[in-house]
């Protein structure tokens, strides 16, 4: 009989490879039971980077979510497991030094065992204070290897990677095939390098199946010593997600390996509890397209939990494109001709920048860049027209060392831009933060919360902190859950009802009513000019959310206002980054036509300038 393998159940990445949201506490809190009675899993992703936001923007608070769903696991004797981006914390931007060690101990007295950092660009200088940090709260330091495949990521590119991190205090080692593009014969090699030198280390192989190696793979690592498996299961497994629990179960127990038996009865109650829940309202964010394997995906290499988000993406950009199309008369796009046009240009765009490896953050910035140029191009623009700061941030060093070298048209256009390519310590580019928040939070009367947690949450996630204290959050949710319900259950006939829509005509805008067939219009919505202030229209280039400031740190631009060509005067939050909106002219803004967290569409004025 072979060595023991030990299964753990990526629950928070299910749902994040699926869809744009995780179960509410009241769901989760109901299914840890069946799980826990499933009685083959050591170990539970519980929580972990995009976990939290998404309970802010429920309106839900956090830490109670966090406690209450690691609690029964604890009660049952099984680990609980979490998911970081060291420098970047829990969300999509660097944090600083202080947020970071506080963030350990927060999540160690709430319950989460172990620690998952990894480095969205493998710089290994952004994981070590997060082991340190880690294990002064008493947490387990699993540190991840972001796999890829290119020229630069080789076997003994990450088996040094992982001797440096073993060396500065590593407890574990995660082989990250966030993609699932990592070559099963390579993968082998990596964990078989990694135990030679320390037989000790415990090593946990997480992979998603969309392009097809990931069964292969998993065999793979446990034949050269791999101690924990990542598995997902039904109604969530396969498609973008990870390897059912049942048929890794099976390939191993044939194989030799010692595997926990799973209890089928419980195994059926989680699965109809998730479909339940899918049903309730998270179904509405999953496009069935990510229940399908696809071998397309091995080349662009986008990650399996980002293939959620961009489906729901694909939808807005599409019909953004597909509007500039209708007003001049070209072929319309589909889905799938945007989809292989977006990887053709993740391709293009990725060795351009350095070949950072496709996980969160950099996963999101090399599509959100090929997004932009594919829709740059439809509508007869260049490419790099817009590049958001913090990507700008990845490609000039402040996130981290790129792995490769940058093509000559990028620099060239850093350099005609006047941006400065930084080599230091990254975390150098971000002071500490507490004292700050502190004091925002005693001026709102807000409760810092038990052991700092409300603060922490706070400093880690400002702008959705604040909307989920003013009830915004909770609101918006709602509404979206409300509209999108409405669009499934819809009739055909829902279609032909008359519509409003506000079309300009030399440059004039008019409100006016578009229906199909005999529809009565009312007098009223007959061309009635849409009263606007006096100034140059400030467009919105690309759908997404308006922000005036994308941090605290910024000074809201008001009325009044006096800007020059070039000025950052808002933002468009789209595809999970602030893109600048900079003045196109100089003069004083004279009026701010949207609120913050507003949705706005491609060509929305934003506000007006004279």
């Amino acid at each position: 009989m072979k060595k023991e393998v030990k299964f753990s159940l990526v629950f928070r990445d299910m749902w994040q490879s699926a869809g744009k949201y995780v179960p509410r506490v009241d769901q989760l809190v109901k299914v840890a039971p069946a799980i826990i009675e499933m009685g083959c899993f050591a170990r539970v992703e519980t929580n972990g980077g995009g976990f939290e936001q998404v309970n802010l923007l429920f309106g839900e608070n956090p830490n109670k979510a966090v406690r209450e769903w690691t609690k029964p696991f604890h009660e049952a004797g099984i680990q609980t497991h979490m998911l970081d981006r060291a420098l970047n914390g829990l969300r999509m931007s660097p944090v600083p030094a202080d947020v970071r060690k506080l963030f350990y101990k927060v999540k160690k007295v709430q319950g989460t065992d172990i620690t998952r950092t990894f480095c969205g660009l493998n710089d290994v200088r952004n994981i070590i204070p997060s082991i340190k940090y880690a294990k002064a709260a008493g947490m387990i330091s699993q540190c991840a290897l972001s796999i890829t495949h290119s020229p630069i990521h080789t076997v003994e590119y990450y088996t040094n990677m992982a001797l440096e991190l073993i060396k500065e205090g590593a407890d574990e080692i995660c082989i990250k095939d966030m993609a699932g593009i990592g070559r099963p014969v390579s993968l082998g090699k990596i964990v078989a390098n990694i135990k030679k030198a320390h037989p000790e280390i415990p090593i946990q192989y997480h992979s998603h199946a969309g392009p097809g190696f990931n069964m292969a793979s998993i065999l793979e690592v446990c034949e050269a010593g791999c101690d924990y498996v990542d598995v997902g299961m039904e109604p969530l497994s396969w498609g973008t997600g990870h390897a059912d629990v049942i048929s890794v179960q099976a390939m191993l127990k044939d194989a030799g390996f010692q595997v926990p038996e799973i209890n089928m009865e419980a195994y059926m109650k989680v699965r109809a509890m998730v479909q339940e829940f899918m049903d309730d309202f998270l179904g509405l964010y999953i496009s069935p397209k990510n229940r399908l394997m696809n071998s397309l995906l091995i080349g662009p290499g986008l990650p399996g939990g980002m293939m959620g988000s961009l489906m729901a993406d694909l939808e807005s950009n599409l019909e953004s494109i597909n509007k500039y199309k209708a007003k001049r008369n070209l072929p319309f796009m589909t889905q799938d001709q945007l989809l292989i046009k977006l990887f053709d240009e993740v391709a293009y765009v990725w060795p351009r920048v350095g070949y950072p490896p496709l996980v969160t953050p950099f996963s999101q910035y090399v599509k959100n860049l090929a997004m932009m140029n594919v829709i740059a191009m439809e509508k007869g623009k260049e490419r790099w027209g817009m590049i958001a700061d913090d990507i700008w941030d990845m490609i000039l060093g402040r996130a981290g060392r790129l792995p490769g070298t940058l093509a000559p048209e990028i620099i060239e256009k850093a350099e005609r831009e006047g941006r400065k390519f930084f080599d230091g310590d990254p975390q150098d580019n971000y002071p500490d933060a507490l004292d700050k928040y502190r004091k925002m939070m005693k001026e709102n009367k807000w409760d810092l919360g038990e052991d700092d947690e409300e603060l922490f949450e706070y400093a880690m996630h400002p702008a959705q902190y604040e909307a989920y204290k003013s009830g915004k959050a909770k609101e918006d949710f709602l509404a979206d859950v409300a509209k999108k319900k409405a669009e499934r259950d819809k009739s055909p006939m829902d279609d032909a009802k008359p519509k409003k829509l506000t079309v300009q005509v030399d440059g004039q805008s008019y409100s006016v009513t578009v229906a199909y067939g005999e529809a009565d219009l009312p007098k009223e919505d007959a061309a009635a000019p849409v009263v606007s202030g006096e100034g140059k229209d400030v467009l919105s280039p690309l759908e997404g959310k308006f922000f005036l400031t994308k941090d605290t740190s910024e000074a809201p631009l008001k009325v009044g206002d006096v800007v020059k060509e070039a000025d950052v005067i808002c933002y468009v939050e789209a595809m999970k980054t602030y893109n600048a909106i900079r003045a196109e002219f100089g003069g004083t803004v004279t009026a701010i036509l949207v609120n913050n967290g507003d949705a706005v569409s491609e060509d929305d004025v934003l506000m007006k300038i004279q």
